[in-house]
């Protein structure tokens, strides 16, 4: 071989050494066995030159004091590496002692987490119709309220008709008949609505002939109610688009516990970004929450969970752990808008840069650096089986419904201690 090129390589994770050649587990470390494969080996093949690899556990930060990055960056600046082996970010104190000469793969880091349920920000009791339709379904009941009650008061106004009731009620297996007041022909209307029969009802022909349509219109109702609801407890919102939907969420965050985020995140200042670091990420008296790429992903898996990571690496975990049902309603933000492609590095001035310019050129021309690119990024898993799986209803889906219930048991007390209180009153008044 020729020339012999001092090449150094960032690797974060000390078993990506033993997977730089294989394959696997591609989703630790992607970036840097993307260079390796590209560096090492086609870059070295069309130069006829050769390496001393170097390994280093960061890209390098600057020294206030002596203005001399560590890490990678600090190998290049000071002679004893010829090339970063490993990719980095554009930053202002980088640009003054590094040659940025080509892109890397494209690098996509942001929140992935799964859509919350549809009940999470909305009541899906009140989703099923459209607005015209609950008009006209409140429509038909009043229709169907008057119309009886007009037959409810006839049948007890006839006087022959009124016999035949009281002959009826003589006969115990018979259904009561239908009292003529408001909360009677209430009562047998909610039966209706709630498909739960009634203990009365009228006595004619005409009065029959509108409980049957009554139950039957209001069955097709209460059929495509229910299905609607069933339909919509698995379905998830997609109103959580951005980070300050993110921020106002209940929805708890987390951190691929990598070296650069470290720093960038501290860079922050922009108003919104910096309260998601301040209140959802490192709160006061708590843990900072970064974590590892397995750790973050399970707790994305369970749900009100946003991990903020390397799509790539992220979409490596939903694709080996997640069930086909969970892969649906995935969703990523993104935090860092400064942090563009990563790009390669020499020295200022190197004698190198025309050569490994065009050597990089003819990879991204020839394919060499899409098939790597392939073999090595996944994308997002695709959603097949979306609804397919059986899921129990929360207390959260159920709210609404709860609520309804509160609400009553609440009002019939009420209704029963003025009661009381009425027939005390009442009793009091007799004696005196």
């Amino acid at each position: 071989m020729g020339t012999v090129l001092k090449i150094c390589y960032v690797v974060t994770n000390n078993d990506t050494l033993n997977h730089l050649e294989d394959y696997r587990n591609i989703h630790i470390d992607p970036i840097p066995k993307l260079s390796w494969k590209l560096v090492n080996h086609a870059l070295m093949t069309i130069l006829n030159a050769s390496s001393i690899i170097d390994f280093k556990s960061t890209w390098g930060y600057r020294n206030s004091t002596t203005n001399i990055f560590t890490g990678m960056i600090g190998d290049v600046q000071t002679g004893k590496a010829d090339l970063g082996g490993t990719p980095c970010f554009f930053t202002a104190d980088r640009m003054d002692i590094l040659e940025f000469f080509a892109p890397s793969a494209p690098t996509h880091m942001r929140f992935i987490f799964r859509a919350p349920p549809l009940s999470y920000t909305t009541n899906i009791f009140t989703l099923p119709f459209h607005t015209y339709v609950w008009y006209s379904i409140f429509l038909l009941l009043g229709i169907i309220f008057f119309v009886t009650y007009v037959i409810v008061k006839w049948e007890w106004k006839d006087p022959v008709f009124r016999r035949k009731i009281e002959e009826m009620q003589e006969i115990s297996a018979t259904p009561m008949p239908i009292n003529a007041t408001f909360v009677d022909v209430f009562m047998m209307e909610m039966g209706a609505i709630t498909q739960q029969g009634t203990d009365s009802e009228p006595k004619s022909n005409s009065g029959r002939i509108v409980t049957i349509c009554t139950f039957i219109a209001l069955m097709f109702i209460y059929t495509s109610y229910s299905a609607n609801v069933v339909a919509l407890l698995q379905s998830t919102t997609d109103s959580i688009r951005t980070l300050e939907d993110l921020l106002n969420s209940r929805i708890s965050l987390g951190f691929d516990d990598v070296v650069y985020i470290h720093h960038y995140i501290k860079t922050i200042e922009e108003p919104v970004r910096k309260a998601i670091y301040q209140q959802k990420i490192a709160p006061k008296g708590e843990k900072p929450h970064f974590m590892n790429l397995e750790e973050g992903m399970s707790r994305v898996r369970k749900g009100f969970f946003a991990f903020h990571a390397e799509l790539s690496t992220g979409y490596k975990v939903v694709a080996d752990t997640f069930q086909e049902h969970e892969k649906c309603g995935l969703k990523d933000i993104e935090y860092f808008t400064t942090l563009t492609a990563p790009w390669f590095t020499m020295r200022k001035r190197s004698p190198y840069k025309e050569l490994l310019k065009v050597s990089f050129q003819k990879f991204h021309e020839s394919g060499t650096k899409n098939r790597e690119i392939g073999r090595l990024y996944i994308k997002k898993p695709i959603c097949h089986n979306k609804g397919s799986s059986f899921g129990s209803a929360g207390f959260l889906d159920c709210y609404a419904a709860f609520l309804i219930f509160g609400i009553g048991v609440g009002c019939s007390l009420t209704v029963f201690l003025l009661e009381i209180l009425s027939i005390k009153y009442l009793e009091n008044r007799r004696k005196i």
